[in-house]
């Protein structure tokens, strides 16, 4: 279905049988192919972004060679790229700051920022802004990240290229106005805190690893080595999986997988990738009823940072938290949910 063929209306709710089994999943490869968002010239290239993510990725390689390569550097990679997932970009930028789908104390929100800039993508305001816009138009031409473009435009290509309908500072005031009236997310886009977070996390592991190795009793150059290791799999190898986890939500999840409910753009829900990103890849779910905290409906759709949201809720660190709407349970009762044109927020 191309967008001028798509029906105006922003949202509909079709009745149907009732139906407890996953909606069967049309090919994407026989829907037109997308052009790229209005503006975009494949080779006015983003450098600075090249740079960076060519760098990290080169680094992240680097920490498997000998003399880098620890042990316990690959098990602080797994770990970091669990938690700062987790809390960082899936449960703060993604649920708490993109969708309000829960509130939390100042302290804890802006502290799970921090960790969400460790992980190097975009600043809180920025990051919300293209995920809002994602789902205002997704999988239609102004979607900064279809697959329907090609799979390699939709994981990594968006990034690599000018898009100016994302340079406008137009964006900021249309899909994240609402983040920018607190000042602590003004100071971190006009004093280029993602850089500054970036740099220092790296003595930072590195300091870690060498106190540990030293207090251990290893010798100055052996806590040395253990501190460089240290650094490169905490710094780099766990960004550049992060990375690529986020990065599957757009290409694979809007591909692969299945539909339990009928939404009017391509998203699935991707056991692997939603078991590797914590509950993230149940992305059908998630686009028939953005707000909602949970993500995984059903048993097998594991997802850890609903289960995390319910935690925080317990001890009292999360309020105001956004349960599936009623009209999910429609995938029992017989109705399938169609949405569109929603950026997936509360209307102010």
């Amino acid at each position: 279905m191309t967008s001028a063929s798509r029906p105006t209306t922003k949202t509909a709710v079709l009745a149907a049988a009732a139906d407890t089994s996953p909606v069967a999943a049309g090919p994407v490869a026989a829907r037109p192919r997308l052009a790229l968002p209005a503006g975009v010239l494949p080779f006015q290239l983003n450098w600075p972004y090249i740079i960076v993510i060519s760098a990290y990725h080169g680094a992240a390689l680097l920490a498997f060679m000998p003399g880098y390569f620890s042990w316990s550097g690959l098990i602080v990679a797994i770990l970091g790229t669990h938690l700062c997932g987790l809390f960082g970009i899936n449960l703060c930028y993604h649920r708490l700051l993109t969708h309000r789908g829960l509130k939390c104390p100042k302290w804890l929100e802006h502290s799970m920022v921090v960790v969400a800039m460790s992980c190097l993508q975009e600043t809180p305001a920025r990051w919300v802004a293209i995920h809002r816009r994602h789902h205002q138009f997704s999988d239609e031409q102004p979607d900064p990240h279809s697959p329907l473009a090609s799979f390699f435009w939709a994981h990594v290509g968006w990034i690599l290229v000018h898009q100016p309908e994302l340079a406008r500072l137009g964006i900021y005031e249309r899909y994240a106005k609402d983040i920018l009236r607190d000042r602590f997310y003004v100071a971190l886009e006009r004093h280029g805190w993602l850089v500054w977070i970036n740099l220092i996390q790296m003595p930072l592991f590195f300091g870690a690893g060498f106190a540990a190795a030293w207090l251990s009793g290893e010798t100055t150059a052996a806590a040395m080595q253990t501190g460089l290791s240290i650094m490169m799999f905490g710094v780099f190898v766990r960004t550049v999986l992060v990375w690529h986890i986020t990065w599957a939500v757009n290409s694979v999840t809007h591909l692969w997988g299945y539909r339990s409910y009928e939404t009017d753009e391509d998203s699935r829900n991707n056991i692997i990738v939603g078991l590797i990103s914590n509950g993230e890849g149940w992305h059908n779910n998630h686009h028939a009823d953005p707000r909602s905290a949970r993500h995984g409906l059903r048993w097998w759709e594991m997802d850890n940072t609903w289960l995390t949201i319910r935690f925080l809720a317990w001890i009292g660190l999360a309020t105001d938290v956004v349960a599936p709407s009623a009209h999910l349970a429609g995938r029992r009762a017989g109705a399938r949910l169609i949405t569109r044109g929603s950026n997936g927020v509360p209307a102010e």
